[in-house]
């Protein structure tokens, strides 16, 4: 998706970090109007954190709503939701951070997941950074409670985990 998306604004740099800022935060464009699922978002505060204009972020919606591809691309965005990470410690869930050798390897996912579930430590989430996106994508696993240290040892043997960070 991002690579279509990316050719889409490749003569366009600011447009493309507007298409960017969009895409990382779940925000769809429907009727000329920014959302958050539901929540209209002012064309400025979008602009403030791509580092451009309003009507920069004008132009790029309205490249978007042009290209039928784009325009159902980003329509049917939507907003993942809250993120547990950064709230983890003050509610005692532990947190797991994989950094693979190649995020596309296949089965990192379920290997952390079952290791964690073998202890009997229940999951909350979930997350995995789109690679295509972010340049040092992670998966990082909210648990129910603390991780053990002893699990980084088997962590570290689900093929293609090149890191693992507990915290």
């Amino acid at each position: 998706m991002w690579s279509r998306i990316a050719s889409y604004f490749k003569e366009h740099p600011k447009r493309l970090a507007v298409a960017k800022v969009l895409v990382e935060n779940g925000l769809s464009i429907r009727n000329g109007k920014i959302y958050c699922n539901e929540i209209e978002i002012p064309p400025v505060r979008v602009a403030r954190v791509a580092g451009v204009d309003r009507r920069t972020v004008m132009e790029t919606i309205k490249m978007i709503e042009r290209d039928e591809e784009l325009r159902t691309i980003f329509a049917l965005i939507k907003n993942a939701g809250m993120s547990l990470k950064d709230v983890a410690r003050p509610l005692n869930l532990g947190v797991v951070e994989i950094t693979p050798d190649d995020p596309r390897t296949v089965g990192i996912v379920a290997g952390v997941t079952s290791i964690i579930a073998r202890e009997g430590i229940s999951i909350r989430q979930a997350l995995t950074d789109d690679p295509e996106l972010s340049p040092d994508p992670k998966l990082t696993v909210i648990a129910d409670r603390k991780i053990p240290g002893e699990l980084i040892p088997k962590l570290l043997k689900v093929k293609g985990v090149a890191k693992v960070s507990i915290y």
